[in-house]
């Protein structure tokens, strides 16, 4: 294949793309929009960052955050390269703009656990903490999206899923308690 080919066939399967976002804005429009199920993953999108601006450790809010965004970060990029070979899907959808991904868990539902984790006990083993929390949003978590249908694991599991929550959770803990937070002063 000359260079000239392969341009070709990353512009069809471009084409492609935008035929199957198509597709996806169809089902968004005609069949989820404002089902129960939509208003639900609308809520998980909003209610948890509600619940930890309430109740999050206020003197730790910008540790809390970093910690939260390079999850946000992580979860985004793993599951582009798992979505990309078919890993696992979602099968329902919530946005138009991007009818891949499950947004209220990469933008609301996972960094904020991680981030109530990451305050909850600081002084506990980080691993231990981070099996809890990895066990309980692996085996509860992902289980629970499945049989509601907005994940579907094509035969990927949950045993996986673990260690994928166990590094995100120690990533972010890392980010977390960082000894570089110091107040910027000008001199």
């Amino acid at each position: 294949m000359t260079v000239n080919e392969g341009l070709q066939q990353t512009e069809n399967a471009y084409n492609q793309l935008v035929e199957v976002n198509r597709l996806m804005v169809d089902a968004v429009f005609n069949a989820f929009l404002f089902s129960w199920q939509w208003w639900l993953g609308i809520g998980l999108f909003i209610i948890p960052w509600l619940i930890w601006f309430l109740f999050r450790n206020k003197k730790s809010t910008g540790r809390l955050l970093i910690g939260g965004f390079i999850t946000i970060i992580l979860s985004l990029l793993i599951d582009l390269i798992a979505l990309s070979y078919g890993l696992w899907s979602y099968p329902m959808k919530f946005s138009p703009i991007s009818p891949l991904l499950f947004l209220p868990y990469h933008l609301a539902m996972a960094p904020v656990a991680v981030m109530f984790v990451l305050q909850i006990k600081p002084n506990w083993n980080p691993l231990l903490k981070g099996s809890i929390f990895a066990a309980i949003a692996a085996f509860g978590g992902m289980n629970l999206f499945n049989a509601i249908d907005f994940y579907n694991p094509k035969g990927w599991s949950t045993f996986y899923d673990f260690f994928i929550y166990l590094f995100l959770i120690m990533i972010a803990y890392l980010f977390y308690n960082m000894d570089s937070y110091k107040k910027i002063t000008d001199k």
